[in-house]
């Protein structure tokens, strides 16, 4: 573990996992459209979005995937990570008051390079919602011990 708490590539073990939860409010879905820019009418227009395959608003995209991030940066690996990279697939819509469960796993690691590949998955209620795989870079007691010896 890193003095953080995260874990140090060292640490972690194929197969490790960890899940986040998140309800995504109304707040949440306002702000998220402050702070992205991202207005579209069927995340910000009860009315418009009742006219729509939804039959109301759903959260943004990538509000709810954001609870991945959340899943990485506090859980697993945790703090100290840094994204390399993200893929997701939008399976079904999220709406305001649902609570989304991020779980990810360690799908491989590459211990000489501090990196860790994870499958990443959001559900609510049980159902998936979001999948996809990410690439992050860990933190590591090799290269910490090796940093500490030239100095």
């Amino acid at each position: 573990m890193n003095a953080e708490n995260g874990y140090d590539i060292e640490d972690l073990q194929v197969g490790m996992t960890a899940t986040f939860a998140k309800t995504i409010t109304e707040a949440d879905i306002v702000l998220f459209a402050g702070v992205s820019g991202d207005n579209n009418a069927i995340h910000t227009n009860e009315e418009f979005a009742r006219t729509t395959i939804f039959g109301g608003r759903i959260a943004h995209g990538f509000l709810s995937a954001s609870v991945i991030s959340a899943a990485v940066a506090n859980r697993l690996p945790g703090p100290g990570t840094v994204y390399l990279s993200q893929s997701l697939r939008f399976k079904a819509p999220v709406k305001p008051g649902d609570t989304v469960h991020a779980t990810v796993t360690v799908k491989s690691l590459h211990p000489e390079k501090a990196r860790a590949e994870l499958d990443t998955v959001c559900t609510v209620k049980g159902k998936v919602v979001i999948e996809g795989e990410a690439l992050v870079m860990t933190s590591s007691s090799v290269r910490r011990a090796a940093a500490a010896a030239k100095s």
